[in-house]
């Protein structure tokens, strides 16, 4: 299994009326867990597409516990449970500064290559730098 934490912090913007983190932004949290979860392995999804793989989401879902507010500094941790074929699913966890569990959620990507626009394979360069962990 792989884990991998980084932290976002709300802005102003991304609160509704009633101060609270509007719900479809927890999206974009979960989005940047999974990019600096890749980056934290060692391959970009830029670098990704630019090798003609590109990773569309297939399905996403959350579950909501508690809300966040305006400020606060939120923990976004990004678990990859198992080694991917031509689908890699994300788990999430956001956690606000006391350590509570605000949501959590899951998004399945699937490996498309960019010319074809069919799925692939996972690239075995990104296999590599996985496998560690799951030995």
């Amino acid at each position: 299994m792989f884990e991998s934490e980084t932290y976002v912090r709300v802005r102003y913007a991304e609160t509704d009326r009633m101060g609270y983190v509007y719900y479809g932004n927890y999206s974009e949290y979960y989005e940047v867990g999974r990019v600096e979860a890749l980056r934290q392995l060692g391959m970009s999804y830029r670098e990704m597409e630019d090798s003609g793989i590109m990773l569309p989401v297939l399905s996403f879902s959350i579950k909501y516990y508690k809300p966040a507010y305006y400020d606060d500094l939120l923990r976004v941790k990004t678990i990859i449970a198992e080694l991917p074929k031509t689908r890699i699913k994300f788990i999430y966890q956001i956690y606000n500064a006391n350590n509570v569990l605000l949501n959590e959620g899951e998004t399945t990507l699937v490996f498309v290559k960019i010319q074809t626009g069919k799925p692939c394979m996972a690239p075995e360069a990104f296999l590599q730098k996985l496998n560690p962990f799951f030995k």
